[in-house]
C-alpha cells in the first residue's frame, strides 16, 4: 500500500507564470497525496481532473487492490491510459509500467460494491488532480508507481484566458444546441465553477466530446493551460461538425418519415370517405369483382368453372393478410387470365400466304411449296389445328423467320422460346403449387401473353433439349406434341385440363440424331438445306444490305458494294450454308464504312473486290485449292454435318514395309472407321487377279488419311470414296477429272444410298465440282431438287463400284 505520510513532489501552476508550469516551484505535501499509487488502467479513454465516474473492474487482481485501498486510509489511486487501448484486436490489461501513457490523474475511492464475489466490482470514484509518472516501485501483482503531482492554482485574471474561456463557452452552447444530451452536466458545472477556471473549462468540455482515446490523452497531457485550450477547441470544433451531420441526417430521415405518415394517413381517409360514397370497395372485394369481369367474358369448361368456383368461395371467406389468401389468389389470377374459348380468327387467304412466304424468303421453293400445301388442308377442313412442324436445317437458313411468317399469314399470334438445355420438366408442365414460387410451364404463359387459345408457338432448338434428375423434358413433350392426348393437357399447378389441340407447334433443329424418336414421330419434319452463292447474292441484296443499311443510319447512296465484292465476300469469308455468317460481315462493312463518313466525311463509300481484305481483313478460306488438279491417291468427297453439306479430301499413300498393313487418321468414328477397312478389304479382292496389285499390297503398309484432323468425323457415306483413293494409289493412276463423290459401299462392292443429298449437292457446287457420283437409289432425290441447283452438274448414278471405276478412271 502507498505511504501516505511520505513528502511527494507537486508541479504548481500558479498566479504569477501565466498558466505554464514551474518545475522550480516545488513544494511539501505531507499528509494529502500518498508519495506512491497504485496503478488501475483505463483501456478507452483518459479521465479529468473534477470528474465522479463509475468504473467496473473485472481483472482479480485490480479487484484486489482496489478492495484494499478502499479500507486503507489512504484511498488514492492512480488511473492512467493504456497505451493499446484503442485497437480492440489487441487490447488487453497492462501489465508493465511501459505499456501505460506518462500522465494520468489521481483520484479518491468513494465507493465499491459488489454483486457477486466471482463477477466484477463497481468502484465510485473521485478525480482530482494530474500528474507524471516518474519511477516504477513494482508491477506485481499491480503497478505500483512514484508520481510527480500537477496542482492548478488559481490562473492570474487577464483577457486572453478570459477570451479563451469565452470561446470554450461559445462552443459548448453552440453544440448543445446542436446535441443536448449533456445539458443537465453543464449547468451543474457551471453553477460550480467561474470563468476564472479555465483549465478545468478546458477538461470539462474534452470530456463532453467523443473525441478518441489518443486525442483526450493529449489534452490530458498539455500542462500548459493556453496548448490545452487551444486542443480543447479544435475538438470542440469537430464535434460541432459531426453534431451538424447527425441533426442534418436525422431531419432528412424524419422529413421522409413524416411525409410517409402523412401520405399513409391520408390515404386512409381518402379509402373512407370512396367506402362511405359507395365508389370503392375494399381490395379483396375488388379482386374478386375483377375476377367475375374476366370470367364474364370467358367459355369455361365445367371442371375449369367448378374450380375456380370452389377458390373464390374459398378467398371469399379468407383473410387478406393470411398466407393461404395470397397463394388462393395467384391461382385464380391465373385460372382466369387464360384465354378460354377465346379464338384468333384465322386467314383463309392462300395468295396472301404465299406473298408474306415470297416477301420475307427469298429461294426455298421446296419448303414454300410444303406450307402451303400444309395450310390449303387447313383451308378445305375449315380449321387449322393439331399441327406439328419441324424445320430441320443448318443455322442461318431462316428456319425461325418462316414460323414468324406462317404466324403473319394465317393472322395467328406467335409466341417462340428456346428448349435447348432445358433440364427440368416442370418447365413444360409446371410445378406443383406447394412449391414457393410455383408457376405453371411455358405453354400456359405462353398462352397467356398470346391471349388467344390458337397461336403459334414456335419451340427452338428441339434437338438441344436435356435431361437431369429434374426429370425428362423431351418425355414430357409427347404429350403435349401428341394431338390425341394435347386436348387435355394437365399442368400441374393448374390442376385442371387445358385444350392445346388447336395450337399451331413449329419446332426447329439443326439435326434429327439427338431428337428422340417417339417425339419425332409426332412431327412432320421439313428440311431446310441450305443456300447456293446465287441465292446468297438475291438475299444480300434484297434483305440483308437494306436490313444493315437501316440498322446502321446509313443511306442507299452512300454505301455501294457491287457484285464482284459481295461474291467475294461469300467465297471468301461467309461459305457456311446460311447467310448468317454472311450478314455478320455486311454489318462490319457498314460499322467500317460508318466510321468513313462521319470521321473522314466521306460522302459515298463504294466497295469492290480488291477492298475486302481493308474492310474485312484476311481471307478466312484459301483461293487456290492443293487439289484441285487430280493426283494419285487424293479423292474428294461429300459429307453432311449439322452445320449443312461440306466437301473433304481423302488421302491415301504407301509406304515400303515387310509387315504389310493399314491404318487410318484424321480423327474418324467407328463406322468411318469401319468403311475405311471395308474399302480396304474390297479392293484387295477388286484387284486380286492383277499381279502388280497383289504385290503391290503384299509389300507397302497403306496409311489412309481425311484431313483437317481437329475435327470429328463419321458415317457410312464415305466408302465408295476411300475405295477409290486406295484404287487410284494401287494403280498409280489420277482419277480423270475433278470429281465429287459420296456412296456407301459394302464389302461385295454394292453401292448403297445415302442421305443428305441435297446438302451435299449444294456443297459441291459451292466448291465449284461440277462431275457428282451418286448411289443409283438417289436418282429421284437428285431429280426432286430444285432446277437452279441442279443447273450446270453433270451427276453419274451407280450401283457398283466398277462402275465407279469406269467413270473416274475408264473401263479397263
Amino acid at each position: 500500500m502507498p505511504e501516505s505520510r511520505k513528502d511527494a513532489d507537486v508541479e504548481v501552476m500558479g498566479r504569477d507564470n501565466g498558466g505554464q508550469p514551474d518545475n522550480k516551484n516545488i513544494v511539501p505535501a505531507r499528509f494529502v497525496f500518498p508519495a506512491t499509487l497504485p496503478v488501475l488502467p483505463l483501456l478507452s479513454r483518459p479521465l479529468f481532473p473534477k470528474m465522479m465516474v463509475p468504473l467496473m473492474v473485472d481483472d482479480e487482481a485490480l479487484k484486489a487492490m482496489l478492495t484494499s485501498t478502499a479500507s486503507a486510509s489512504s484511498k488514492f489511486i492512480g488511473l492512467v491510459l493504456a497505451r493499446n487501448g484503442e485497437d480492440s484486436e489487441t487490447r488487453h490489461i497492462p501489465r508493465k509500467a511501459s505499456e501505460l501513457h506518462d500522465v494520468g490523474v489521481i483520484a479518491e475511492i468513494l465507493q465499491v460494491s459488489t454483486s457477486s464475489t466471482e463477477g466484477p466490482i463497481q468502484v465510485m470514484v473521485g478525480v482530482l488532480e494530474r500528474f507524471k509518472i516518474t519511477e516504477v516501485v513494482s508491477e506485481d501483482p499491480v503497478i505500483v508507481v512514484r508520481p510527480t503531482y500537477v496542482i492548478e492554482t488559481e490562473m492570474a485574471d487577464n483577457d486572453e484566458l478570459r477570451a479563451y474561456s469565452l470561446s470554450i463557452i461559445t462552443a459548448i452552447k453552440e453544440l448543445l444546441q446542436l446535441n443536448p444530451l449533456f445539458k443537465e452536466e453543464l449547468n451543474l458545472f457551471l453553477n460550480r465553477t467561474n470563468i476564472k477556471e479555465p483549465g478545468r473549462l478546458a477538461d470539462f468540455a474534452a470530456a463532453m466530446t467523443t473525441a478518441t482515446g489518443k486525442e483526450l490523452q493529449e489534452v490530458l497531457e498539455a500542462l500548459g493551460i493556453r496548448g490545452r485550450i487551444e486542443k480543447v477547441l479544435l475538438l470542440l470544433k469537430k464535434e460541432i461538425d459531426i453534431s451538424r451531420i447527425q441533426v442534418r441526417i436525422s431531419k432528412n430521415i424524419e422529413e421522409k418519415v413524416t411525409k410517409q405518415q402523412r401520405d399513409y394517413f391520408l390515404r386512409e381517409q381518402l379509402k373512407a370517405i370512396k367506402k362511405e360514397l359507395g365508389l370503392v370497395k375494399e381490395g379483396k372485394e375488388t379482386e374478386l369483382d375483377e375476377f367475375k369481369e374476366r370470367l364474364a367474358k370467358l367459355t369455361l369448361t365445367d371442371e375449369a368453372n367448378e374450380r375456380i368456383s370452389e377458390e373464390m368461395n374459398k378467398l371469399g371467406i379468407m383473410e387478406p393478410n393470411s398466407p393461404e389468401f395470397t397463394v388462393s389468389r395467384n391461382y385464380v389470377d391465373w385460372l382466369t387470365s387464360l384465354p378460354w374459348g377465346v379464338f384468333s380468327k384465322d386467314s383463309y387467304d392462300i395468295r396472301k400466304a404465299r406473298s408474306i412466304l415470297n416477301t420475307d424468303h427469298y429461294g426455298l421453293e421446296d419448303v414454300k411449296d410444303r406450307i402451303l400445301e400444309f395450310l390449303s388442308v387447313g383451308i378445305l377442313k375449315g380449321k387449322i389445328s393439331g399441327s406439328i412442324i419441324c424445320f430441320v436445317g443448318p443455322p442461318g437458313v431462316g428456319k425461325t423467320s418462316i414460323g414468324q411468317s406462317i404466324a403473319r399469314s394465317i393472322g395467328r399470334q406467335f409466341y417462340r422460346f428456346s428448349v435447348g438445355g432445358m433440364r427440368d420438366e416442370a418447365e413444360i408442365k409446371g410445378h406443383r403449387r406447394t412449391y414457393i414460387g410455383a408457376m405453371p410451364g411455358k405453354f400456359l404463359q405462353a398462352i397467356k401473353v398470346c391471349k388467344t387459345q390458337n397461336p403459334v408457338i414456335m419451340l427452338d432448338e428441339v434437338d438441344k433439349i436435356g435431361a437431369s434428375y429434374h426429370g425428362d423434358p423431351a418425355s414430357a413433350l409427347l404429350e403435349v406434341l401428341d394431338p390425341e392426348q394435347n386436348r387435355d393437357f394437365l399442368d400441374h399447378y393448374l390442376d385442371v385440363r387445358f385444350d392445346l389441340s388447336n395450337v399451331m407447334f413449329i419446332c426447329t433443329a439443326n439435326q434429327l440424331d439427338t431428337i428422340p424418336a417417339p417425339l419425332l414421330d409426332r412431327m412432320e419434319v421439313i428440311k431446310l438445306a441450305g443456300y447456293i452463292q446465287e441465292e446468297k447474292m438475291s438475299i444480300a441484296r434484297k434483305f440483308l444490305i437494306p436490313k444493315q443499311l437501316n440498322a446502321h443510319g446509313i443511306t442507299p447512296g452512300q454505301l455501294a458494294i457491287n457484285d464482284a465484292a459481295l461474291r467475294g465476300i461469300i467465297d471468301g469469308y461467309a461459305r457456311e450454308p446460311g447467310v448468317r455468317g454472311l450478314e455478320n460481315h455486311i454489318k462490319k462493312i457498314c460499322r467500317k464504312a460508318a466510321k468513313l463518313l462521319v470521321e473522314e466525311k466521306a460522302t459515298r463509300v463504294s466497295v469492290s473486290l480488291k477492298d475486302l481484305n481493308e474492310f474485312l481483313g484476311k481471307r478466312l478460306f484459301s483461293e487456290t485449292d492443293p487439289f484441285k488438279k487430280p493426283r494419285v491417291g487424293v479423292v474428294m468427297g461429300l459429307a453432311w454435318t449439322s452445320m449443312g453439306g461440306s466437301t473433304l479430301y481423302i488421302e491415301a499413300t504407301e509406304v515400303g514395309a515387310k509387315n504389310p498393313g493399314f491404318k487410318q487418321t484424321g480423327q474418324l468414328g467407328s463406322v468411318m472407321v469401319e468403311s475405311s477397312e471395308i474399302a480396304y478389304t474390297y479392293v484387295r479382292s477388286f484387284l486380286n487377279g492383277a499381279p502388280n496389285a497383289r504385290d503391290f499390297f503384299e509389300k507397302n503398309f497403306i496409311h489412309l488419311h481425311v484431313p483437317a484432323g481437329a475435327t470429328p468425323k463419321d458415317g457410312p457415306s464415305a466408302g465408295i470414296t476411300m475405295a477409290t483413293a486406295l484404287y487410284s494409289l494401287v494403280m498409280n493412276k489420277p482419277i480423270r477429272a475433278h470429281y465429287a463423290m459420296t456412296g456407301e459401299l459394302t464389302l461385295t462392292g454394292f453401292v448403297l444410298p445415302i442421305g443428305g443429298l441435297k446438302e451435299k449437292t449444294i456443297a459441291a457446287k459451292r466448291a465449284g465440282v461440277v462431275n457428282l457420283i451418286f448411289p443409283r437409289e438417289n436418282r429421284k432425290d437428285y431429280e426432286e431438287l430444285p432446277a437452279h441447283i441442279r443447273k450446270g452438274l453433270k451427276p453419274h448414278f451407280v450401283q457398283t463400284f466398277r462402275e465407279v471405276v469406269e467413270i473416274c478412271f475408264g473401263k479397263k
